[in-house]
């Protein structure tokens, strides 16, 4: 199932579950789809009475948590964030892309929806990487490694957010035996390298991970940080056999199913001027407060950190990386849900202005770099150029 890693695929299965969710909810099949996101199981799974719709983003989604930690740790130890220089760019750029559109969400909300400025601060890695993809293949490597590790930060930002923010009440026992979980899985990760990863020790990875899971949702603290938390410890060889088989799963079931029953909202019926200042807020700071933040963060990190010019993100390739960066989707949704999950219908509107916000940053992001795009030498030109000026060189040498 390689096709399933590909980013355009998951960009593209993001997006076609999300447009069915929308339209579903606004077809006569709406009031049924509803009925069965808050339709509950007759009985309850250790004590955790959860919705079919909270399933999902407590119990589901904490896979794809767990495989973005994963991805997390790779980038801080091996890859590109793995020392200061290379992180400090894309840590103040990342940084610009939160705080600009949290302020204009703010200064934009109201009071009523204030509680909701971490919405639009968020990234979302899959979406991003997956048009980047589509559409900017002759551009320089440096411009997708620097996407990858802004959205990265942003992610982690968004994990910290959630657990910080949106916790209501905290069940200190639990928390405690919760952190007993994690350290009990990172000695069974440890274990798993010198023994090859037997199956005894896969299933005891497993039986940890659920329990802390369990743990984490009764703690009070939303249970997708049980994911981050257990990607973030586990040895790279587990690691890379768990992402390995996850990754098909997350990318092809949990985040389409998530994105279908966030999206999958009742459309109000009345005129677009009367929509709240929560839908407007989140569909200027988005792409409007994405494309200032990144940008200009990144120039001053650029500048301030004496880049050499020949490494720089050109000014032309920044506005594309943060066009990009206004594609909120997915951890923007579990956000909206959670700031708002007191009032419905900012729920509803908040996940339109997501969607629509989102929408925006993608076709004008696509545009924008589909036009830059053509600006530099295909792929093949630029390796035959490189490969040329080595042999021209060595016959120089030769000489």
């Amino acid at each position: 199932m390689t096709w399933i890693r590909n980013p355009q695929v998951s960009a593209m299965l993001l997006l076609g579950a999300a447009i069915l969710g929308l339209v579903i909810a606004n077809t006569g099949l709406g009031p049924g789809l509803d009925a069965l996101k808050q339709a509950h199981l007759p009985f309850t799974v250790l004590g955790l009475d959860l919705s079919a719709a909270h399933w999902v983003t407590d119990g589901l989604l904490v896979v794809f948590f767990f495989v973005v930690a994963i991805e997390l740790r790779y980038e801080f130890t091996q890859g590109d964030l793995s020392s200061v220089s290379k992180a400090a760019v894309p840590t103040i750029a990342a940084l610009g892309g939160v705080a600009v559109p949290a302020i204009l969400y703010f200064n934009l909300a109201g009071a009523d929806g204030a509680q909701g400025w971490p919405i639009p601060t968020a990234t979302d890695i899959a979406f991003a990487l997956g048009l980047l993809a589509l559409v900017g293949k002759r551009l320089p490597s440096n411009v997708r490694a620097l996407l990858l590790a802004l959205a990265v930060i942003d992610d982690l930002i968004g994990i910290l957010f959630i657990a910080v923010f949106f916790t209501e009440s905290l069940s200190l026992g639990h928390l405690a035996l919760a952190a007993v979980g994690v350290v009990g899985f990172w000695l069974l990760g440890r274990a798993y390298r010198t023994r090859r990863g037997s199956w005894p020790l896969r299933i005891l990875l497993l039986v940890v991970g659920l329990i802390t899971w369990w743990l984490v949702a009764s703690s009070g603290i939303h249970a997708t940080i049980a994911g981050v938390a257990l990607g973030l410890v586990l040895s790279p060889a587990p690691a890379e056999s768990a992402r390995e088989k996850l990754e098909p799963f997350s990318n092809g079931i949990v985040l389409p199913l998530f994105a279908f029953t966030s999206a999958s909202v009742a459309i109000p019926q009345v005129p677009i001027s009367e929509l709240s200042p929560v839908f407007w807020a989140i569909v200027i700071a988005l792409p409007v407060g994405k494309l200032v933040g990144i940008t200009a963060a990144g120039l001053l990190g650029q500048a301030a950190l004496r880049v050499p010019r020949l490494e720089r993100v050109r000014f032309t390739e920044l506005i594309g990386i943060s066009l990009l960066g206004g594609i909120g989707f997915t951890v923007s949704l579990l956000m909206n849900e959670l700031a708002h999950r007191t009032a419905e219908e900012l729920i509803v509107e908040g996940t339109l202005g997501v969607l629509t916000g989102s929408l925006i940053a993608a076709v004008l992001g696509a545009i924008y770099l589909t036009v830059l795009n053509r600006r530099y030498p295909p792929v093949e030109t630029a390796a035959i150029r490189a490969l040329n000026a080595e042999e021209q060189l060595h016959r120089t040498d030769g000489v």
